[in-house]
Formats: C-alpha cells, structure tokens, sequence
C-alpha cells in the first residue's frame, strides 16, 4: 500500500466530511429549502451507495474472501459480515436519540420560526453531548469512504460524492439547533463544519487499528461491512429523509439516476 493512496483517501473522506459546512452555509444564506432538489439529490446519493454496495463492493469482498477461506467459508463470511456492518450502523443509530440525529429533515425556514427557536432551546442545552453523538454516528462513514478509496480510488470517488451529497442536509440540521442554543450564527456554522471532521477522524482511527493487520482477509471482512453500513444509511436515512421533505418520487427518479450514474462510470473504467 502506497503513501499517495492513503493520502487520496483520506482526502476523499475530508472531502466527504467536510461538506456539513455547505448545508451550515446554506441554512444561513438560502431564503428557501429547495426540497425537490434535495429530494432528488438524497435520492440519487442512495441510489449511487445501494448500486455500488451490491455490484461492486459485495462481490469483491467475497471473491477476496473465498480466495482466502474456500468457496463455502468464504461466503459465509461474506455474508456474515456485511450483516454485522448492518448491526453495526443499527446499533449507532439507535444510541442517537431522534432529537439529536443529524439526519432529521429540517428546513432553512426554521430559521425564521419563533416556534423552532423555542423547541431547539430546550432540547439543545447540552452541546458537548450533541456533538459527541453527532461525531459517533459519523464516524461509520468516514471509514467506509477511507477503506473503499483504499481499495479502489474509482470506487472511493465515488462514495465520497454521494456521502458528500447526504452531508448538506446534515448540516443544516446540525445549524440550525445550534444557532438557537448558542444565539451565534458563526459559532453555529463552525459547529457544524467541524462536525464534519468526525469522517476523517473515523478514518483516521480505522486506519491505525487496521493498518498492521491489512490483507486480503481483513479487507474482505471491511469491504463487506462496509456494504452493509452503506445499504443501512440509504435505506434508513436517507430514503426516509428524502421523502420527509415531501417529494418521494423525485427521490425514486434520484434513486434510479445515481444507480445509472454510479452503473455508466464503472462501465467506463472495465
């Protein structure tokens, strides 16, 4: 494993990560949530992570393992870990209390409403719990973007881009309750920016446990996980969040369009 490969990757994920700070800036200077466009663009984002998990990362991950276990060992491992990778993001996710999940759909025009201001008030008191749950439950994403451009730089691009894509909401939604918390619109977007460092930390970290033992086998194991925590955030996150900004079929025509996209660039790279 080169240097330069470690370092595009970890530039895929800071990439990734960092986007938070777009939907912060959004939240502070759009007049209006565009929902059609972030339905669709929630959408074409699942349907890129849900495409390649299936086609490209879940048969690699088992052709690595039956290399090294045997056709029936290797399978089986396959399987089981994509399902842990499943459990996994499942288990985080549920740790996450609904109010402090990033992946709430809100609007820029909360930003405007007495209502909101009140409510994001009293459930945001604790900032520090905020963003430590916040940062947990990015940190999956850092790592699946991290080892997939590790593996394969194409395949890492594009996971980089999509998770880029379900990152803007995000920081709206992180803004938002932190500006009401806080009364500061910069602190609020640096919050949010910052948040996003959780990616590359998640990346950071997977990288150091994993660095001494990385080989065919515990990249198969990792690939399939990581299949399974991308399958998990589309279907659980953002499909649901694509729909909750009440335009569900631009989210299936995104769906359909990032399955195509991510499909015409793996073509164009055999």
């Amino acid at each position: 494993m080169d240097s330069q490969s470690v370092l595009i990757a970890f530039g895929l994920t800071l990439f990734a990560g960092l986007s938070t700070g777009f939907g912060s800036a959004l939240a502070f200077f759009a007049k209006r949530t565009n929902t059609k466009l972030l339905s669709a663009a929630l959408g074409f984002s699942a349907g890129v992570m849900i495409y390649v998990s299936f086609v490209e990362i879940f048969p690699k991950a088992k052709e690595s393992l039956i290399a090294e276990l045997g056709q029936a060992a290797g399978y089986w491992a396959t399987v089981l870990a994509f399902f842990a990778g499943v459990i996994f993001i499942g288990i985080i996710d549920k740790l996450v209390p609904a109010f402090e999940n990033p992946h709430e759909a809100h609007r820029v025009e909360e930003m405007d409403s007495k209502d909101s201001a009140a409510k994001f008030k009293k459930l945001y008191r604790m900032g520090l719990f905020t963003a430590v749950a916040v940062a947990i439950h990015n940190f999956p994403e850092g790592l699946a973007t991290f080892v997939s451009a590790l593996k394969d730089t194409k395949l890492g691009i594009a996971i980089a881009i999509a998770i880029a894509i379900h990152n803007i909401p995000e920081g709206v939604a992180i803004s938002i309750p932190i500006f009401y918390a806080t009364g500061n619109r910069k602190k609020a977007f640096v919050y949010s920016f910052l948040s996003g460092l959780a990616e590359p930390i998640g990346a950071l970290i997977g990288y150091v446990i994993l660095f001494r033992f990385l080989n065919d086998l515990v990249f198969g194991v990792v690939f399939a996980s990581v299949a399974g925590i991308m399958v998990f955030i589309s279907l659980d996150e953002l499909l649901p969040t694509a729909r909750e900004y009440g335009q569900h079929h631009l989210a299936a025509y995104g769906l359909v369009a990032g399955m195509a996209v991510m499909a015409l660039s793996l073509l164009l790279f055999v």
